[in-house]
């Protein structure tokens, strides 16, 4: 299961590789041929989508990524269900629920009229709304931040780091 949907973060910035500016601690470089090339690097936000079966116990298996980038109006989600994993923490942990919730998470980040009321605010909204704390057995975890040059690419390399 896989959903994606496009709203961007915060400021923008070009610098080289490697270097770091004393202003922002920014870093940005780009390999093309042998070349060294400044890239715009922007803020983003991301949270990791967790199943916690039985909430009492605390146990929890990644199951998918959010990534929210206000400059280039990316929200996104990546999601994957390893029903083992999940069955392994709660024998009888409702799969075919957590399925759906993944769904959902899906349809509210592309904003479309599977989100319901939810597809009528911006891709912040609906970020803020995704990773609001919540006490049930598909929760996100907390909000992080980054730079990027591109936001789908990264959201691709957080699923693959922390879900996968």
């Amino acid at each position: 299961m896989t959903g994606q949907t496009g709203t961007s973060g915060a400021a923008n910035r070009t610098a080289t590789a490697h270097e770091t500016t004393a202003q922002d601690g920014t870093v940005g470089l780009h390999e093309s041929g042998g070349r060294r090339e400044a890239v715009e690097l922007h803020d983003y936000e991301y949270a990791v989508i967790r199943a916690v079966p039985r909430v009492e116990r605390g146990e929890c298996v990644n199951i998918g990524v959010l990534l929210y980038c206000r400059h280039t109006a990316h929200l996104g989600a990546r999601t994957h269900l390893d029903q083992g994993r999940l069955l392994a923490l709660d024998p009888v942990a409702d799969v075919a629920g957590v399925r759906r919730a993944l769904h959902g998470i899906e349809a509210v980040c592309e904003g479309g009229p599977e989100a319901g009321p939810a597809a009528a605010d911006n891709p912040g909204q609906r970020f803020r709304w995704l990773t609001a704390p919540r006490s049930a057995i598909v929760q996100p975890g907390p909000v992080h931040t980054g730079l990027t040059a591109d936001p789908e690419a990264e959201l691709r390399r957080l699923f693959e780091q922390l879900v996968l």
